[in-house]
């Protein structure tokens, strides 16, 4: 499966929450993305029939190994792009909502050197 842009942010966003929370469920990220609860749901499935996450029983969402470095390295690439835009004067909202954009796009080559670069 090609992972998309929609499954790298979902992806994302279980980590982010499983970092903040003790489970993650569709509903928590429904009310976090501002998407329905069904449509969530139907990604949720996707993204396990593909090998991203497991849906426990209870319906809480766990990255598998696959899954989890989808997610790591799309937030990784958040945080630094973020960064770097605001240390160039860009404010903190339009430089996270910028990041969101750019996260998905940027060559690896690209974020390697702008990495560096930051260091």
């Amino acid at each position: 499966m090609k992972i998309y842009e929609s499954a790298e942010d979902y992806l994302e966003k279980i980590l982010m929450l499983s970092q903040k929370q003790s489970s993650v469920r569709s509903i928590d990220i429904a009310k976090e993305m501002g998407f329905s609860k069904p449509s969530v749901s139907v990604a949720m499935h996707k993204l396990e029939d593909n090998g991203y996450i497991v849906i426990e029983d209870d319906g809480n969402l766990l990255l598998t190994s696959k899954g989890r470095d989808v997610a790591e390295n799309v937030y990784e690439r958040h945080v630094l792009i973020s960064k770097a835009l605001m240390k160039i004067g860009v404010s903190e909202e339009q430089a996270l909502i910028d990041a969101c954009k750019i996260e998905h796009d940027i060559s690896e080559e690209t974020f390697i050197k702008l990495k560096e670069t930051l260091k």
